[in-house]
């Protein structure tokens, strides 16, 4: 292959880099303009949505961190005033928990700080949406 054709075949994927890193750069611009303190749970769960499921590609969504599957946007995240809440969509592969003693479905979770138990239990979530 010569050279032009190889950059030419480069080129989108080039391109298509460019573009996540463009919208992963608006998503931290709207982590970093969260207060100190989500902005600081807002990275570490920013990193570990992308890390439990790499497939979830990050944009911003309604003004919030949103993550997006097959051009869906699956989950979000965004801080409130006294809690930062992880939820995901109706696009979500969301299902009645089996043997469940009603029709509820867990879409939406609060929390004020990142532990162990409540990141595992996040990227479990994340996982479980994106499969």
């Amino acid at each position: 292959m010569t050279e032009t054709k190889t950059a030419r075949a480069a080129n989108p994927a080039a391109k298509k880099a460019a573009q996540l890193a463009t919208v992963d750069a608006e998503v931290r611009a709207k982590i970093s303009a969260m207060p100190a303190h989500f902005s600081a749970l807002g990275e570490r769960l920013h990193a570990l949505i992308l890390r439990s499921a790499p497939a979830l590609q990050p944009r911003v969504w309604y003004g919030m961190p949103g993550y997006v599957k097959d051009g869906k946007t699956v989950c979000f995240f965004r801080a409130d005033k006294k809690w930062m809440t992880f939820g995901f969509t109706q696009e979500a592969n969301l299902t009645l928990e089996e043997g469940a003693p009603d029709q509820l479905i867990e879409s939406a979770w609060y929390f004020t700080a990142l532990d162990g138990a409540t990141e595992a239990r996040l990227s479990e979530l994340v996982r479980k949406v994106a499969a």
